[in-house]
């Protein structure tokens, strides 16, 4: 590459400039690196309980693992470095959907063909009212007293369209989904809820649920299933999930979603599928999951998405 001017800088590290759009030579290195404003994965403190099939709520430095597949019952509380023991599950299982907070969580359906809620005080589950259709491989969005159960595989081994809508104590029916589908990933609130990927017909699709009805909304650049999401309905993340349904391989790619449309985002350190999240588009994280080539692995590994400047080597 030839590069003239003085556009470039010549730094003796490798620590970026603080303002995007440098372009320097790093002499430590003998590279050339250039800083840009986007999205990056970062290693955090791993589970306690490597799983796959797991629900997530809460925020980055806030975050609540919720049982899956190995895991059972355990439930897992992050402070934004490490992973803590918290208050066991009422029913163990895996292919659950969460929401919520980590001091008010909530956690409904689940393995095999669950209808049972519970509600998390930060300390202990109790139980809540139980889903009106009971399904696993579902997606959760919302609050403890406001929740959106959406999609799932449901009895008769189908896959689900319908929506619940959560007050605290019962779930009532919303409107379906256009799309029925299970393992999509989900993220918003009960008036503005986004449903994205799953298998299904179509597994690029996006909805938008405004509490009444959902819409389309913008495809998703990479359409998988058994992915997982965080954040709103008009800055939402998608992340990690199946590529494909032919090849069965697990992805690392993530996007960011702004009302419309889906953009390329930072890929996940470790690819991987059947995970959880939490938090938000500017401060997301991903835990857990599975990885099936070239064998079984059950992951613990966690990791924290940040938008800000990034240095990448050329």
């Amino acid at each position: 590459m030839l590069i003239t001017g003085s556009a470039v800088l010549t730094l003796g590290t490798t620590a970026n400039t603080g303002s995007c759009g440098n372009l320097w030579f790093d002499t430590s290195t003998n590279r050339i690196q250039y800083s840009y404003f986007g999205g990056a994965w970062s290693a955090g403190g791993a589970l306690i309980t490597g799983r796959s099939r797991l629900a997530g709520a809460g925020t980055q430095n806030a975050g609540l693992a919720i049982g899956g597949y190995s895991g059972g019952a355990c439930t897992e509380e992050y402070d934004g470095s490490t992973w803590s023991t918290g208050g066991a599950m009422i029913n163990g299982r895996r292919e659950l959907a969460g929401a919520g907070t980590q001091a008010t969580g909530l956690a409904f359906g689940g393995y095999y063909f669950v209808a049972c809620t519970e509600e998390y005080n930060g300390t202990s589950w109790s139980a809540g009212g139980a889903l009106i259709v009971s399904r696993q491989y579902l997606a959760g969005a919302g609050t403890q007293n406001a929740g959106l159960a959406f999609g799932g595989y449901g009895a008769g081994f189908s896959t689900v369209s319908c929506t619940e809508e959560y007050d605290g104590s019962s779930w009532t029916a919303g409107g379906a989904l256009i799309n029925s589908r299970f393992g999509l990933g989900g993220a918003g609130t009960q008036n503005a809820g986004l449903a994205f990927g799953g298998n299904g017909a179509n597994e690029a699709c996006t909805e938008e649920y405004n509490g009444t009805s959902w819409s389309a909304g913008g495809a998703l650049i990479n359409g998988r299933f058994q992915l997982a999401g965080a954040g709103t309905q008009n800055s939402g993340l998608a992340f990690g999930g199946l590529n494909n349904t032919l090849t069965n391989t697990a992805g690392n790619c993530t996007e960011e979603y702004d009302g419309s449309s889906w953009t390329a985002g930072g890929a996940l350190i470790t690819a991987r599928f059947q995970l959880a999240g939490a938090g938000t588009q500017n401060a997301g994280l991903a835990f857990g999951g599975y990885c099936s080539l070239p064998g079984v692995v059950y992951f613990a590994c966690t990791e924290e998405y940040n938008v800000g400047i990034q240095t990448c080597t050329l």
